[in-house]
């Protein structure tokens, strides 16, 4: 039954000003979908739905020209325009029926009523409206029962799952995503829909499901979310690198755990310190290459040697793949490829040197990598845990103190190629290259102070027998 005697409270400062609009020209007008949802739930912010029993470009142009809030982004085929703000996007859509070809998300659409329009929608809890005409102003909507969806904190299609998926399969992302995100349980029809359709989502866009996938990555507990995945089956179309860690093996009486289920530990554990989204993905994927290093050592167990340095080398073809922004792509490289460094550096013989050189390739993001290593300490056993932890604590004051006294994060040389040039009298080239990593190492290896003077002192002790080894005498 449709919820028409409950009203809403509005805050938000541009509803009065569309209400006033619309009732000037005599049009219906609601906010509806996740403003509406997040009003319910206590919340409201984010980017706003208007729905326009009407034109919406025509409507949306003309909020534009009274308030000035931004310029239109009109998609007149589809009878949708957006403003975009700083504050969130605010999109408008005229009421309308939608009908698609099974081979595209693109719909024809038609215009409809107010409950039509609602039918469409993901889900019940997004299925609900609020009228912004002063008349009537806050009136909810909800002929589907979101209200009573949202208080069972359920997902509930509008119409049956296979139809709503069948029309946008982008929605068994977003099913996923809000369950993560709002902690809701998904309805059992749903789920099953789920895992029966999720080729479908081949005809998304790489770029479209990306979305998604990282913003169930920035939940707040983004396991719920990689185990909804997995479990129908849409990790192993996404992702399916991180659903082949899935799975325990046992010889004798050696075993090892979970990949899969440890690495959901780890990104729990990155979240609960860190909102760093690439943070929370090299977790994910630190671990990766373990299924292709798998090995199993008389004597020793099962063994992972090099999924590191394969794992870091993977993530070029990945992120293509998933058409992530390459700009991140360094950044979890590194950290994939240097998080068992630091475990290495507990032993009391580790030199001054093997701690510099992590520093020296870690740079700025020691403190990220460190955030890593210790999130993926996920021992059922207390004590086990507790000296990992006064390990990496160790550890840190190692790179403390090297940090402090070499000044090695974010490095730069102190003598740069041009001073070299002009010191050898050199043009560019090999040679140039070859001063500088002698330098470099140098000072990694602690025979020479990170400074410009013992640098440049230091280059020129060596510089004859480099230039003769690169044939420059």
């Amino acid at each position: 039954m449709d919820r028409t005697e409950e009203h809403i409270a509005l805050a938000h400062p541009l509803f009065g000003t569309i209400g006033g609009i619309a009732d000037r020209s005599g049009t219906e007008v609601y906010v509806v979908g996740g403003y509406v949802r997040d009003a319910l739930l206590g919340g409201g912010e984010g980017d706003i739905d208007i729905l326009v029993m009407g034109d919406g470009v025509a409507f949306a142009r003309e909020v534009s020209r009274e308030t000035g809030i931004g310029t239109v982004v009109a998609f007149p085929r589809f009878g949708t325009a957006r403003i975009p703000s700083e504050k969130g996007n605010v999109e408008f859509v005229g009421a309308r029926k939608e009908r698609y070809d099974p081979d595209s998300r693109n719909p024809s659409v038609a215009p409809a009523t107010l409950a039509e329009d609602l039918l469409r929608r993901d889900f019940t809890v997004n299925a609900m409206a609020a009228s912004l005409n002063r008349e009537t102003w806050g009136r909810l909507h909800d002929p589907l029962g979101g209200r009573e969806d949202l208080a069972r904190r359920l997902l509930r299609t509008p119409v049956d799952p296979g139809k709503t998926f069948e029309d946008d399969p982008l929605r068994m992302m977003r099913a996923v995503r809000f369950a993560s995100q709002l902690d809701f349980r998904i309805d059992a029809s749903v789920l099953e829909a789920v895992a029966g359709m999720r080729d479908r989502l081949a005809i998304v866009a790489a770029e479209r499901v990306t979305e998604e996938f990282l913003k169930i990555l920035g939940t707040r507990l983004p396991s719920v979310g990689l185990r909804l995945m997995f479990d129908t089956g849409l990790l192993h179309r996404v992702f399916p690198e991180i659903a082949q860690m899935a799975g325990v093996d046992q010889r004798r009486d050696h075993h090892h755990k979970d990949v899969f289920l440890h690495t959901c530990t780890v990104v729990d554990n990155v979240a609960v310190v860190s909102d760093n989204l690439w943070l929370r993905f090299t977790a994910l994927v630190h671990d990766i290459a373990k299924p292709r290093t798998k090995a199993f050592k008389e004597g020793t167990g099962w063994t992972f040697h090099g999924h590191e340095e394969l794992g870091a080398r993977m993530m070029k073809k990945i992120f293509q793949r998933l058409k992530l922004p390459l700009e991140h792509l360094p950044y979890v490289e590194k950290l994939v490829r240097l998080h068992l460094r630091p475990m290495a550096l507990v032993d009391d013989g580790v030199t001054d040197s093997a701690v510099r050189r992590l520093v020296f390739e870690t740079g700025n993001d020691i403190d990220d990598l460190m955030i890593l290593c210790r999130a993926d300490i996920t021992s059922k056993n207390p004590s086990l845990v507790a000296r990992y932890r006064e390990n990496y604590e160790i550890v840190m004051k190692k790179i403390v103190e090297v940090e402090e006294r070499d000044r090695l994060r974010n490095w730069q040389p102190p003598v740069k190629g041009d001073e070299i040039m002009a010191v050898c009298s050199l043009s560019q080239g090999r040679a140039v290259g070859e001063l500088k990593k002698a330098i470099e190492e140098a000072i990694l290896d602690g025979r020479i102070p990170n400074e410009h003077d013992a640098a440049l002192e230091y280059l020129l002790i060596i510089k004859d027998r480099i230039l003769a080894q690169e044939g420059h005498f």
